[in-house]
């Protein structure tokens, strides 16, 4: 380490008057100047160090060091003075992303509010929920049709013209941030689409632009990496390669055949990337979510998922981005097996991860109202490293796939592949009694695999008790609704809320009816908002009224309690199958969290309170009365908040 360490060092010094002569315009006495060559002194062995496993090997390794060097320093310069500014004050307060104070919302702008433009007048309307972190769903250029909603990139420089131009995305982030919103944007970094133009450039005989992919003349090499390759999508199509008449050769495409993999086994190709990721962190993005990061690098005789030069290639990444742009965080979307998911968070790597975990096991406990699976992973798997948080959702633009430890099922007597047929059944309506109406996704009637597509509401019975006309059940469905995003709340991370969620929107049929979508069940969560029912969000008596005020009413106890931020989480043993029980604590305060994942009421003894420190009474904060120690009724779907109070 200490021999890269100076072989960086020297390298760096050697590159000084390169820096100089390549960019002429800047003031080396500057202060700004200063601030930039501390960072680049700081992170550049460690960047060094990183491309050097990479890259090291090539024999032109130094040049494609240099070209990247280049490339950091002119995108910094290109970084607005307010950017530049941001980067300060995220340097001076590191944590800001762990506040209780944070909650974010996605959306796909079309859908929820036609354009950018759009997007921008509805600030009002986030504000009102609370939301300070906006994650906008693919919005840059694609094909019309095929563009797998948008993750089919043909330019990163570029808008989808339908929803505006990138002055207009440049001036969406900096309203955003005016109004204490942070913007977050998708870098679909694993492929491009074939109609970008380094595919088109490959397909006319460009050999560089060639070497961007993955690319084959026979079936010889593709047949052998198969051998080890499982399916993403395996109804649209067998196998992970697709043959291009144009070329006459074939090409690697893990998820459409739209979509060609990037070879990042070419510095070439790393270095473009990094351009194009400083390009949009420059247009006021403050997160990146990183899509695909487990399918990133390529190795013969391997899965190609998750490998260790995958996480390399991420936390290069990082440290390009910590120089230029140190404002900017990654989010890691690895919807992979719970042990590899936490193998990308980092301060180097991914500081923030989506939690698929939680997000599997909560609609478990629904199906199950067994809390076991869920207080076993919260236990073992929910702590991470300092500097970094997950983002907790109960569903987001992809399906619900059954991602829990096997291990960790089998600790508790559970066939795990019994018990994903089993939540398969219950979330399509299957499964006899079940209050679901989901639609399966990607069934493999060969394995038995599929994952799951549905609205939260749809998936929690709102629908079918709608349909039923039953107040009963829309009651609990809707105390389902709040149960689960209220764990989100209180369990620490960012919570975020797929917009639509909120209000109670249900599943949209009516994508069967677009032969672009029609294959695809995930578009039946993916329907227009209603603004029309967004309407009676106020009226606690509709359906809409009940679940949106319920949320800020549990939004408000959490932003006025700092436990939920920087408070510990300890999982506690409550004496019943169907209550969740942990405990958010900081300096003296404690606060306990039950919720009952049951359609009967359940009671907690006093004994139980007295044990976790409520000897001398306590406060419920959902109604914010005070009592003295006694057992306490939680009513069915029920989430409440008991913090201690104190002797004197």
């Amino acid at each position: 380490m200490t021999d890269h360490i100076n072989q960086a060092q020297l390298t760096l010094s050697r590159l000084y008057p390169r820096i100089q002569t390549e960019f002429p315009q800047i003031d080396m006495t500057s202060a700004e100047w200063n601030i930039f060559m501390q960072r680049l002194e700081e992170t550049f062995p460690r960047l060094f160090e990183l491309l050097l496993h990479l890259y090291g090997s090539s024999y032109d390794f130094f040049y494609h060091l240099e070209q990247l060097l280049f490339v950091i320093v002119r995108m910094w310069l290109e970084r607005d003075a307010d950017l530049k500014a941001l980067d300060q004050q995220r340097a001076a307060d590191p944590a800001w992303f762990k506040s209780n104070q944070m909650l974010g919302g996605v959306c796909y702008v079309d859908l929820f509010a036609k354009n950018l433009n759009g997007i921008e007048k509805k600030i009002p309307y986030f504000k009102e929920l609370g939301l300070n972190y906006l994650h906008l769903m693919p919005l840059f250029k694609c094909p019309d049709g095929n563009n797998d909603g948008g993750y089919a990139v043909s330019s990163y420089r570029e808008v989808n013209p339908a929803l505006g131009n990138i002055n207009d995305l440049k001036q969406l982030a900096s309203r955003l941030r005016s109004e204490g919103i942070s913007l977050v944007l998708d870098f679909v970094f694993n492929h491009t689409s074939d109609e970008h133009e380094w595919a088109l450039k490959a397909k006319q005989g460009d050999l560089v632009c060639r070497d961007f992919y993955w690319t084959f003349p026979d079936r010889q090499l593709p047949d052998a990496y198969e051998r080890n390759l499982r399916e993403i999508f395996p109804q649209e199509r067998p196998g992970s390669f697709t043959f291009i008449p144009e070329m006459n050769r074939w090409v690697w495409t893990t998820f459409h055949s739209y979509q060609w993999d990037l070879n990042y086994a070419n510095p070439m190709v790393f270095n473009k990337m990094a351009e194009e990721l400083l390009f949009i962190a420059n247009l006021g993005v403050e997160v990146l979510r990183l899509d695909a990061v487990a399918f990133i690098w390529k190795q013969m005789g391997t899965s190609c998922e998750n490998l260790p030069e995958a996480h390399l290639l991420i936390q290069a990444f990082n440290a390009v981005t910590r120089i230029a742009a140190p404002a900017m965080l990654f989010k890691s979307e690895a919807i992979v097996h719970p042990d590899e998911v936490a193998k990308y968070i980092s301060r180097n790597e991914c500081q923030l991860s989506y939690n698929p975990l939680l997000m599997a096991l909560l609609w478990n406990t629904l199906a199950t109202r067994q809390v076991n699976l869920l207080k076993l992973a919260l236990q073992n798997r929910h702590k991470l490293p300092a500097g970094c948080a997950w983002v907790n959702y109960v569903r987001g633009h992809d399906d619900i796939g059954w991602t829990f430890s096997d291990n960790e099922a089998a600790q508790l007597g559970i066939n795990a592949y019994d018990h994903r047929r089993f939540l398969n059944d219950f979330y399509t309506g299957r499964f006899q009694g079940s209050f679901a109406r989901g639609l399966p996704f990607q069934e493999n009637p060969r394995t038995g695999d599929a994952r799951i597509s549905g609205t939260c509401a749809s998936l929690a019975g709102l629908e079918q008790a709608l349909d039923e006309k039953s107040e009963e059940e829309i009651n609990l469905a809707i105390h389902r609704i709040l149960l689960i995003h209220g764990i989100l709340l209180f369990v620490g991370g960012i919570p975020l809320i797929y917009l639509g969620d909120e209000i109670g929107t249900l599943n949209d049929y009516t994508y069967r009816d677009d032969p672009a979508k029609a294959k695809d069940s995930r578009w039946v969560h993916r329907p227009k908002f209603d603004w029309q029912k967004a309407r009676k969000r106020t009226d606690p008596t509709s359906v809409q009224g009940a679940i949106f005020t319920g949320l800020q009413k549990m939004l408000a106890i959490r932003s006025a309690h700092t436990a939920f931020s920087v408070g510990d989480l300890t999982i506690i043993s409550t004496d019943n199958d169907h209550i969740l029980g942990f405990i958010r604590s900081h300096g003296t305060k404690r606060i306990l969290v039950l919720a009952n994942f049951s359609e009967n009421e359940q009671i907690v003894s006093a004994n139980l309170l007295r044990l976790y420190g409520l000897s001398f009474g306590f406060v419920d904060l959902t109604t914010n009365t005070q009592h003295p120690l006694k057992a306490i009724t939680l009513k069915p779907y029920q989430i409440t908040l008991l913090q201690n109070l104190s002797p004197d």
